[in-house]
């Protein structure tokens, strides 16, 4: 019966089998129990839907979520984001079990630099730095010299002698934002992120025209005419940072609209307006982040499945770029 039971769990987190679960069942309080019996620490991105923000020990950005897990002496870690933010957990406890509520949960940006074909790409340039954004798969920090995330990246770069070429990788916006704002010239890899790319610039400054005591703020995955429009622009904790400390009542939001769900709980006397997409949707929403539910976090940390493993090889490797940026950060005084 044990063997069916584990069996059943497997097949629904892969998404072959639909398991009625009780709908009488307290998911919160199973959880929090399971997360008790498992000594287990439950990440959530900000980008997830907002009971599962709720339930969660530790809500923030990829990179932050991970070593917040690294220094808890918990045996399992539950993460609810996406694939590549599960792998950064494992490289930085690799002895910890990491369950991932939806295994098909994956990134627009990190699948859009296959590490094999970067590989090849990197020969080109034999004497230049790669430096990765830190929302790519552990297998492609593992050709990064240096990662950085959207918080530090300009101190990543401006740490960089000015006689050495970049590659960039793997987001397009992000390095084109980052060549603005540095001065430097460098080689981008052609990726990008599929929510922050159908912003619309149109219809924003139509929202603003509606609205025009409304703030912008936006995230630099986007395209360059919508960050032009921004009255601010940062990393999603960044974002978050700015709308508690400035003095303005209303913002349109140009990042998913997960964000908003801890803007509002922080700032509940404010106004958070979703940037609008290029598409027929209200707001804009990752259909990968949202594979995830509190049902699937449920199952995944009851049958402690599916696990994300990585070669001992990959851990080390994609691990030294990842402390790279972190001596660097740690010499500028950054977090």
């Amino acid at each position: 019966m044990q063997d069916i039971k584990i069996l059943e769990g497997q097949l629904a987190i892969h998404g072959y089998l639909d398991i009625a679960i009780d709908p009488s069942l307290d998911l919160f309080e199973e959880i929090n129990k399971l997360k008790k019996e498992k000594n287990a620490v439950i990440l959530a991105h900000y980008y997830q839907d907002s009971d599962i923000q709720d339930i969660a020990d530790f809500v923030g950005d990829s990179l932050q979520l991970s070593q917040e897990a690294a220094r808890t002496d918990a045996d399992m870690i539950a993460f609810a984001g996406v694939h590549f933010m599960a792998e950064t957990a494992k490289v930085l406890s690799p002895t910890k079990k990491v369950v991932i509520p939806d295994l098909k949960a994956g990134c627009s940006l990190s699948d859009s630099c296959p590490a094999p074909i970067f590989a090849k790409f990197k020969e080109k340039y034999p004497d230049h730095v790669v430096v990765s954004y830190v929302n790519c798969t552990a297998e492609l920090k593992t050709l990064t010299d240096i990662c950085c995330t959207s918080s530090n990246a300009v101190h990543i770069i401006n740490a960089i002698p000015k006689d050495k070429g970049i590659i960039f990788a793997p987001d397009k916006n992000l390095g084109a934002y980052l060549q603005k704002i540095t001065g430097r010239n460098m080689i981008l890899w052609d990726g990008a992120c599929m929510v922050h790319e159908i912003f619309s610039q149109e219809k924003i400054t139509k929202l603003k025209i509606q609205n025009p005591e409304a703030k912008i703020i936006a995230h630099p995955e986007c395209e360059e005419p919508v960050l032009a429009l921004a009255d601010y622009i940062g990393s999603t904790s960044g974002l978050l940072k700015f709308v508690q400390s400035d003095s303005a009542q209303t913002y349109i939001v140009v990042t998913e609209v997960g964000i908003l769900h801890q803007m509002m709980k922080i700032c509940p006397n404010k106004t958070f307006i979703p940037g609008p997409p290029n598409n027929l949707c209200a707001c804009n929403e990752c259909p990968h982040m949202k594979r995830n539910s509190l049902e699937k976090l449920y199952l995944s940390m009851k049958y402690e499945m599916p696990e994300v493993t990585l070669p001992e090889r990959i851990i080390r490797d994609a691990r030294a770029s990842i402390d790279r940026m972190l001596e660097i950060s740690a010499q500028a005084g950054l977090k």
